[in-house]
C-alpha cells in the first residue's frame, strides 16, 4: 500500500483536526499548516504528495502560496473557501490548483477527491515505461518520462494538465467535448464543471503555444469542445 502524504493548510484549527481525522482514517499522514508560509516551510522539508489549502489565509494566502509552489513543484493542490463565487474559483484553477471545494463540505467528499487526486498523480508517476512518444510537429509528449516538449523545449505541467494533453494527443484530429474531458480526465461524473476545464485547457495554451490566442496545437471547436490538431 502507497504511503501518502498530505498537507493541510487552514487558519482554523478545527477544520484542520477534522480533515486529519478523516484523511488518517484512510491510512494517509497529514501534516498541518496555519498559513502559506507555513505550508512552504513544511513543503521544504517534507515529501508530500497532495496539498489541500484555504483560500483565505492571513501572512499569505493560497492564491499567493499556490503561484509559488507551482513554481517549483506539480503535486496536486486541492482549494478550499467559504465563497462560491465562480470568480474565486477561476482565480484559484488559474494559479495552478487542481481541483476545488467550498465550505462548508462533507469530509467524505473531500476525502473522495483526494483519493482522486492521488490516483492520477500516482499513476502519471508511475505511468508504464515504453518508448512511446506522441508527436504533433514541434509539440512532443513522451509517456516513457512523462514530459512534454515545445521545440525541444520543455514545458513543466501540472499532474491535471498533463493528463488532458496526453488525451487529445492521444487521439489527435478528434474533438472531445468539455463533457467528456472532465469524465476522462477527472474520473466523476460531469457537473458545471466547464469552467474548470476551460481553465485548465487555458493554461496549457499558455505553456504551449506561442501565441495563445492565435493556437497551433490546441484548437477550440465552438459549440463542441476541444482538440488537437493533427
Amino acid at each position: 500500500m502507497t504511503n501518502y502524504n498530505v498537507l493541510v493548510v487552514d487558519d482554523e484549527r478545527e477544520i484542520r483536526d477534522a480533515i486529519e481525522i478523516y484523511l488518517k482514517n484512510e491510512m494517509i499522514t497529514v501534516f498541518k499548516a496555519n498559513d502559506g508560509l507555513e505550508a512552504l516551510d513544511i513543503l521544504s522539508d517534507e515529501d508530500i504528495h497532495l496539498i489541500i489549502l484555504d483560500i483565505m489565509m492571513p501572512r499569505m494566502d493560497g492564491i499567493t502560496a499556490t503561484f509559488k509552489i507551482r513554481q517549483e513543484k506539480n503535486i496536486p493542490i486541492i482549494m478550499l473557501s467559504a465563497k462560491s463565487e465562480d470568480t474565486d474559483k477561476i482565480l484559484g484553477l488559474n494559479v495552478g490548483a487542481d481541483d476545488y471545494v467550498t465550505k462548508p463540505f462533507h469530509p467524505l467528499e473531500l476525502v473522495a477527491r483526494v483519493k482522486s487526486q492521488l490516483r492520477r498523480y500516482t499513476n502519471l508517476g508511475n505511468y508504464r515505461v515504453t518508448d512511446d512518444e506522441v508527436q504533433v510537429r514541434g509539440l512532443t509528449l513522451n509517456k516513457n518520462t512523462k514530459t512534454v516538449t515545445v521545440d525541444g523545449n520543455d514545458v513543466r505541467l501540472t499532474a491535471t494538465e498533463y493528463k488532458i494533453l496526453e488525451l487529445l494527443m492521444d487521439n489527435k484530429g478528434r474533438v472531445f467535448s468539455i463533457e467528456e474531458i472532465y469524465e476522462r480526465v477527472w474520473k466523476e461524473p460531469y457537473l458545471n464543471a466547464e469552467n474548470t476545464v476551460a481553465v485548465h485547457v487555458r493554461r496549457i495554451r499558455e505553456k504551449i503555444e506561442i501565441n495563445p490566442k492565435d493556437p497551433k496545437y490546441l484548437k477550440v471547436v465552438w459549440g463542441i469542445g476541444y482538440k488537437i490538431e493533427k
